[in-house]
């Protein structure tokens, strides 16, 4: 098995990638999703959550809102530093569980494993390659914007709290950059693909 961590900064089009692999025949496995996971009510970050950071990020049916957890962490790095250590544990038990059945399953698969801060975690150095998705900062903001989800302000904060692409990119086997059209991007990724291939089972 081929273990890939597929990176870059927000708004870059990881996701794009990440699910052109997977039609390409990658295993895809979304940090992100866990993440939602383990935050759910009954999963294994929920109760020290709400513990240390209080009922007011619950809504009305007891979940956690995320938004609300945002506004609390992103302007504290003592306080994100903490929420980190309650969800990252758990993620990367279920992300080593997934990648242990699929190995089980098929041990020439091709895992890929999608994370906004690989790099930063260190947890870069435990996957065979590295992917990082990369595009213009301008468009960055643009396809941010276009979600809807956060203001200019909050996107540019949450651009700041990143690392910047370029130290990413240093640590890159591979880089993809979505700047330009989809078919010029999904030629990138048939490539990548072509070059995992040529691994798979060599590592």
């Amino acid at each position: 098995m081929l273990r890939v961590g597929l990176t870059g900064g927000f708004a870059t089009g990881k996701s794009f990638v990440g699910r052109a692999l997977a039609d390409l025949g990658c295993y895809l496995i979304d940090a992100d999703k866990l993440g939602h996971e383990v935050m759910m009510p009954g999963g294994e970050a929920y109760d020290a959550i709400v513990q240390e950071f209080g009922p007011t990020v619950l809504d009305d049916e007891g979940c956690i809102v995320r938004r609300k957890l945002g506004d609390i962490v992103f302007n504290n790095r003592e306080r994100l530093e903490k929420l980190n250590g309650l969800v990252h544990p758990p993620v990367i038990e279920r992300e080593e569980r997934r990648m242990a059945e699929i190995a089980q399953a098929d041990p020439d698969a091709i895992v890929l494993v999608e994370a906004a801060i690989l790099v930063e975690t260190g947890r870069y150095r435990y996957f065979d390659r590295l992917i990082v998705v990369t595009c213009a900062a301008e468009q960055q903001m643009e396809r941010a914007l276009e979600r809807g989800s956060y203001s200019k302000e909050e996107i540019l904060a949450r651009l700041s709290r990143q690392l910047p692409l370029a130290e990413k990119l240093r640590v890159a086997d591979y880089v993809i950059d979505t700047s330009g059209s989809k078919e010029a991007t999904l030629e990138q990724v048939r490539k990548v693909y072509g070059a995992l291939r040529s691994l798979r089972g060599g590592v």
